[in-house]
């Protein structure tokens, strides 16, 4: 099944929609989500993305993250990918929006308006294979320590994402 992006302007204004691959080749600016799950430990629930995903395979970055499809309100979506690829869902609140732009080193570009999102989880991931290689619950301030040391290990986006995260804590 083909999946779409909702494209949009940078004040979230609709605008088309496209194939999700041929918006991410031409770079074009599209609605999106990232979702932050903590547990009560004040631990971030990361995930390695699967080895054979089309772009940053096997590298960690957030818990959940994707794109809402046409018709679809982001929170609803959030929810849904959260299910999808780590097996569970809890309450998600929307803490900020933002405009970021990321190129990939196979010629494809995030430039998304992502929708920031976060929720408390304290059970155990049933993560789905074909999304997720392996996760792992880290505490914040060791996960920003880690993406400055060892960047080559996490999505360019999550890079992007955390350092506005910890700058609207």
């Amino acid at each position: 099944m083909q999946e779409y992006v909702i494209l949009v302007d940078e004040h979230n204004n609709e605008v088309g929609l496209m194939e999700k691959y041929e918006a991410h080749q031409k770079a074009l600016l599209h609605r999106a989500f990232s979702v932050f799950v903590f547990n009560d430990n004040g631990e971030l629930l990361l995930q390695q993305r699967a080895l054979d995903k089309y772009h940053s395979c096997g590298l960690w970055t957030n818990t959940c993250c994707s794109h809402p499809r046409a018709n679809e309100k982001t929170i609803d979506a959030a929810h849904r990918r959260l299910n999808e690829e780590m097996g569970f869902d809890c309450e998600l609140t929307e803490k900020f929006s933002f405009l970021y732009k990321a190129p990939f080193d196979n010629g494809l570009t995030e430039h998304e308006l992502d929708f920031i999102f976060t929720g408390t989880y304290n059970g155990t991931p049933n993560i789905n294979p074909q999304e997720v290689n392996s996760y792992k619950w880290m505490p914040l301030h060791d996960v920003v320590n880690d993406a400055k040391q060892s960047p080559h290990l996490y999505t360019e986006w999550f890079k992007i994402i955390l350092n506005e995260y910890m700058s609207h804590l």
